[in-house]
């Protein structure tokens, strides 16, 4: 299966949850970007495209407005496929209140 994680910029969130799971979980294949061009080109990290939400087959979101922000530039095509962990954009990478938090939420299998 393949696995997206998406926060804003694809530092911190998304970011930990890819290598997270890409360690724990051999059995997916995981990929994460972000969702603001602005914070994505200063962080130097991944921009998501049309293309990576193609590829996924499931997409984990942390925040209300990354799903109104899919939805305004692909419409409701991805719907079905989202799932909004709602973990605010509070932690560090790999922060271990972070980790505890993605392997609480998701039961990936």
């Amino acid at each position: 299966m393949n696995i997206l994680f998406l926060c804003t910029a694809n530092v911190q969130r998304s970011k930990t949850a890819q290598e997270l799971f890409q360690a724990i979980d051999t059995s997916n294949n995981y990929k994460s970007a972000g969702l603001s061009r602005k914070y994505v080109e200063k962080a130097g990290t991944t921009l998501c495209t049309e293309e990576l939400l193609g590829w996924a087959d499931k997409i984990y979101i942390f925040e209300d407005f990354h799903l109104e922000r899919i939805i305004h530039y692909t419409g409701k095509i991805h719907l079905h496929k989202i799932t909004n962990l709602k973990i605010e954009d509070k932690y560090q990478y790999f922060q271990r209140e972070l980790v505890l938090l993605l392997l609480e939420k998701l039961q990936i299998n």
